[in-house]
């Protein structure tokens, strides 16, 4: 299958907040429980350090997008990021290939580390972190709870050894 990586843009927003929404119906990829608004999106994800996978027809199959963690400037190379692909284009490279995009992007901007909060069931999200290069880091048990549900949330980070 072919993969086109590509920055996201508002041509993009429809798939790619149906892509989110497929995750968070499916119970083990977020605490939200709908997608935000495409302004809200925007607003909230890094314009250069956001992409989506393409099929051959420019079909959104994926996208990674990444967030600035504080305004201090001590985390200034610090973003967390989330990784969402569509479950019809799952087990074909895609988070990898969205993964790869962003950890290039962010150490071309000099980011040092991506970090992210992933439920401990979705294990498929942990494996292709940890193909990338991310390690666990803790897990924070308990953290909130899910549709009346305590979860735990594993910590994880990628830290840069292209940035110093």
């Amino acid at each position: 299958m072919s993969i086109t990586i590509t920055p996201i843009t508002e041509a993009h927003a429809d798939e790619v907040l149906a892509i989110y929404q497929a995750g968070i119906d499916e119970g083990n990829a977020t605490f939200e429980t709908t997608a935000p608004t495409w302004v809200q999106f925007d607003a909230a994800k890094t314009p250069e350090h956001r992409f989506a996978a393409l099929d051959a027809d420019g079909k959104v199959l994926g996208w990674v997008a990444a967030s600035r963690v504080s305004d201090r400037c001590a985390y200034a190379g610090v973003v967390e990021h989330s990784v969402y692909v569509h479950p019809g284009a799952r087990g074909r490279g895609v988070a990898r290939s969205l993964l790869q995009a962003l950890i290039a992007s962010t150490e071309t901007a000099g980011i040092w580390t991506i970090q992210s909060g992933i439920f401990p069931e979705n294990s498929a999200s942990l494996a292709v972190h940890a193909r990338v290069g991310f390690r666990v880091i803790g897990t924070r048990e308990r953290i909130g709870r899910h549709h009346g549900v305590w979860r735990d949330v594993v910590l994880l980070e990628r830290r840069s050894p292209a940035v110093d």
